[in-house]
């Protein structure tokens, strides 16, 4: 039988490497997919054989389909994991007052680069995971986990970034709502939602002054992914991770038994609209 495959998006440095790096020492393949050709080839190489590097930019659907076939060939036509944890923070902010006209006159978009990557490559992403997971059976898989990088700002807020809590906001989102669905066919979906994990999207200067006892390890993450590859029921969870401990974050309650049914039981009623 044929080894594991997983994916890990923005694995040439942070999370996305801790990640990567313990899938290998679980017995995965590994595709380090990354925006950045240099960190993403070195971190590929220091994971040895196991692992390769396909450059990729999650923003843009072509290259992320094409990172996803490309994966499953690599894999001898298997796909068992991804992690859709590439993200990035507000590339203009919603309170900017330099506002600017086009020739028109009318006010340019607000750059949305942020909601781009964080969440609508996460959604893309998870639409081709369960294409290729569909169609690994033959190869030994069949199954799949999927995981998506949040964070404690998609369960609290971040005001110097709202475009980015928005997202993260909507990671969570997804995840409670396609978990439940996807579990049926075998398919887990969970998000994490770091506290502060120093990595690239730390501004600089900040990791100089930031307080030691708020930094969440890298260790942290790779136990919510252990929790995750260890319960093949474990869907649908958002899972906080603060210092060196999980979370696993209940959604609120239902306010009463109407808006639970239409949270949980219209979906065979818009089924049959829909067809």
């Amino acid at each position: 039988m044929s080894k594991p495959v997983g994916i890990v998006t923005g694995a040439g440095s942070g999370i996305g490497l801790a990640v990567a790096t313990h899938l290998i020492s679980k017995g995965y393949r590994v595709v380090v997919a990354d925006l950045n050709t240099k960190t993403g080839a070195a971190a590929a190489e220091s994971l040895g054989p196991n692992a390769t590097f396909i450059q990729t930019d999650v923003s843009s659907y072509p290259s992320q389909a094409r990172l996803f076939k490309q994966a499953y060939e690599w894999g001898g036509n298997r796909l068992d994991f991804c992690h859709a944890n590439a993200g990035i923070d507000d590339r203009q902010y919603l309170y900017d007052d330099k506002e600017e006209l086009d020739e028109e006159g009318l006010l340019k978009p607000l750059n949305t680069k942020s909601m781009q990557v964080n969440l609508e490559a996460v959604i893309q992403g998870l639409w081709l995971f369960k294409y290729y997971v569909r169609r690994s059976k033959e190869a030994g898989g069949g199954k799949g986990k999927f995981v998506a990088t949040s964070s404690a700002a998609g369960l609290y807020m971040m005001t110097t970034n709202p475009q980015y809590t928005a997202s993260k906001y909507g990671v969570v989102g997804l995840t409670r709502a396609a978990g439940p669905v996807f579990v049926k066919e075998g398919i887990t979906v969970n998000c994490i939602c770091p506290g502060f994990i120093p990595t690239a999207l730390a501004p600089p200067g900040i990791l100089e002054r930031w307080p030691k006892e708020h930094i969440t390890p890298l260790s942290t993450a790779t136990k919510a992914i252990d929790a995750f590859l260890g319960d093949d029921n474990m869907t649908g969870q958002a899972v906080e991770l603060s210092q060196d401990k999980i979370y696993f974050r209940d959604m609120v309650d239902w306010v009463n038994e109407s808006q639970k049914w239409i949270g949980t039981e219209s979906l065979s009623l818009w089924d049959e609209v829909y067809q």
